[in-house]
């Protein structure tokens, strides 16, 4: 036989294999939501009971997650994670809105999206809606059918395409609700606010909002299962309903790593066989898990890559811990590790020079408004003004059997050392196995953020390296600007009120603990009763100075503080001090003599008080 020959009657087996197995396999069909959590009737949520009947019926007949978490709080990543089974921190896919500049990720070639392995198992995969990936990936060979918009339901090509595996992206908490029928809409009167957020009315129409948005997508819902059914598909389909992340407009669920960014629902409805009936499931699941266990249905064998697992698989175990990480998103530059255990969340934050509600793409937002206009005239309780504004811990850990919405940090707590230590451990190990996020991205990436949207304030310190500073006082002409001072005046002004670079350069020596305070100051103690803070990669000019230097501060005893210029030689030199500050309700200003000839290439400053003294900077400026 002509080798020609040989090679197509071994491809037509190959097919004809394929797709004998695929006969005999259910579709399976996603429901994949954005920034929905989990307040839905089968939830046992009150407000929304008999309100998403749709959704309800799936968990009914088939299976609810009381407790899924998905492996990044913002879009792109977690799908991203979602249809490769793998967290995104593995494969470089962990930075939200990647690929779209100059600067294009490949996904990786010993890799293989779900789709792609679906398709090449003999299924016709689909699409409708949104993909948003965070890779450059080969569409002709992931889905044999894309739509851009998740309607009209293609459901003739599907009757003569099973099996089938298929997306259709809902809008979810993104829907527009103004013109919701008005005898449907949530009465703001009848909701709870999360105790992490003001106890307004403003906050009870954000939550009403998003209540209103999951009864919409209910609606739809319902459209595309009566599409099943009328097209003699309802039978032979596992039905998923999920969602991406946590409520949009809540400014501690979308983008952060937290239960209410993280805990999302998970439904999963099926064939009989297939999915089992009437179940709720208590137990931690991934939604890397349901990667696999399409699969599984499909009777893949799960890559080797895979951090998932079946979930009605013969070997299934029971996690231990479900971890998760959140990166930049949009322009705003960050890096957050978690994990969640039974009763525990575990969270490690890396970048502990900026608050937790830095400048990101909400600012314009009424709410995001509020929270600084709170913040600032001080009315903000001190519970929130803390969580939303305080000082970045490296760690914190939650009992969220008790504490649900993470309000009380138990890291110093002396009776939860055991569950920290074990806490470290678990996400040490997860850790081990690979993150990208460990490394900065390039300056081409960081350059295109950096030209993004007018409107956002980009003032994260990685952008400085790629900016300008015309002046030489250490804050690029860029940062001047976003804060509204005079980017060439040639002064120098520090008052550490950007959010997203509470330091603006300054530094502790060794003995200091971190010097970033709430939003607008520095903040530390004195552990041994001395201590010193340094900013350099300056380049000033003291002629423009004004002769002075002024520190407002405030300290809890009296304190000697020192003033030293480094004109670049290498040489550090005290010239101006001691100066007392003394214990004050307000902030006090220290003034110091400087030169007005030369440039200063770095600053410092020194003080020695009794061990434990705390200090308080507002501001570091020329006059």
């Amino acid at each position: 036989m002509h080798l020609n020959s040989i090679c197509s009657l071994f491809l037509f087996t190959l097919v004809s294999s394929a797709s004998s197995l695929a006969a005999d396999r259910p579709n399976v069909l996603w429901i994949f939501a954005e920034d929905t959590s989990p307040w839905m009737g089968c939830y046992g949520d009150e407000v929304n009971a008999g309100q998403t009947p749709h959704i309800d019926s799936l968990a009914a007949e088939g299976v609810m997650f009381a407790r899924a978490y998905v492996p990044a709080p913002v879009c792109s990543a977690c799908r991203s994670a979602v249809m490769t089974g793998q967290n995104q921190i593995r494969f470089g896919a962990h930075e939200h809105r990647s690929s779209r500049g100059p600067r294009k990720i490949q996904f990786p070639s010993d890799l293989k999206l779900l789709p792609q392995i679906m398709k090449e198992s003999g299924y016709f995969t689909f699409n409708l809606g949104k993909t948003d990936y965070n890779f450059i990936w080969d569409q002709k060979a992931t889905y044999s059918l894309e739509q851009k918009s998740r309607e009209p339901v293609p459901w003739d090509k599907l009757k003569g395409n099973q099996p089938f595996f298929g997306q259709i992206q809902t809008a979810g908490g993104k829907n527009n609700v103004s013109k919701f029928p008005a005898d449907r809409k949530t009465d703001p009167a009848s909701v709870t606010v999360p105790a992490d957020y003001p106890q307004d009315q403003l906050h009870r129409e954000v939550v009403a909002e998003h209540y209103d948005s999951i009864r919409k997508d209910d609606d739809f819902i319902g459209d595309v299962l009566a599409g099943l059914k009328a097209n003699g598909l309802w039978e032979n389909t596992v039905v998923v309903y999920v969602s991406d992340h946590g409520a949009n407009h809540l400014l501690r669920h979308k983008q952060m790593p937290t239960e209410g960014g993280l805990h999302v629902p998970f439904v999963v409805r099926g064939p009989e066989g297939v999915v089992p009936k009437s179940q709720v499931r208590d137990d931690l699941v991934d939604i890397l898990d349901l990667t696999a266990t399409t699969l599984a249905w499909a009777g893949i064998e799960l890559p080797s890559w895979y951090e998932g697992q079946d979930l009605f698989g013969p070997d299934f175990a029971p996690r231990e811990f479900v971890a998760s990480a959140k990166d930049r998103l949009d322009h705003t530059i960050d890096r957050v590790r978690t994990v969640r255990t039974d009763r525990f969340r575990y969270t490690r934050n890396y970048k502990l020079d900026r608050v937790l509600l830095q400048p990101q793409y909400r600012d314009g937002n009424a709410y995001t408004k509020f929270m600084h206009d709170a913040y600032a005239a001080g009315t903000l309780s001190p519970k929130l003004t803390e969580i939303y504004f305080g000082e970045r811990r490296p760690e914190e850990l939650y009992d969220v059997e008790r504490d649900p919405h993470q309000i009380n940090n138990l890291v110093d707590h002396p009776a939860y050392a055991g569950v920290l230590d074990r806490h470290r451990a678990l996400l040490d190990d997860w850790l081990s196995k690979g993150d990208a996020g460990a490394y900065e991205e390039p300056a081409s990436e960081i350059a295109y953020q950096a030209d993004g949207p007018a409107k956002w304030k980009k003032v994260n310190p990685e952008y400085e390296s790629i900016r300008e500073d015309s002046d030489g006082d250490g804050l690029s002409d860029e940062f001047e600007g976003y804060m509204g001072r005079d980017a060439k005046d040639g002064k120098l002004l520090f008052t550490f009120d950007s959010g997203g670079w509470q330091t603006e350069g300054w530094l502790a020596n060794p003995g200091l603990s971190n010097i970033a305070g709430y939003q607008g100051y520095l903040d530390f103690d004195l552990p041994s009763g001395e201590g010193s803070i340094v900013r350099s990669g300056l380049s000033a000019d003291l002629a423009t100075q004004g002769g002075s230097l002024s520190v407002a501060m405030r300290v809890t005893e009296p304190t000697l503080v020192w003033l030293s210029l480094n004109y670049g030689n290498g040489v550090t030199e005290r010239l101006a001090g001691p100066v007392t500050a003394v214990p004050s309700r307000s902030f006090e200003t220290s003034s110091f003599r400087i030169p007005e000839s030369g440039k200063v290439a770095a600053l410092r400053i020194d003080f020695k008080g009794t061990p434990g003294t705390f200090i308080e900077i507002d501001s570091i400026q020329s006059n």
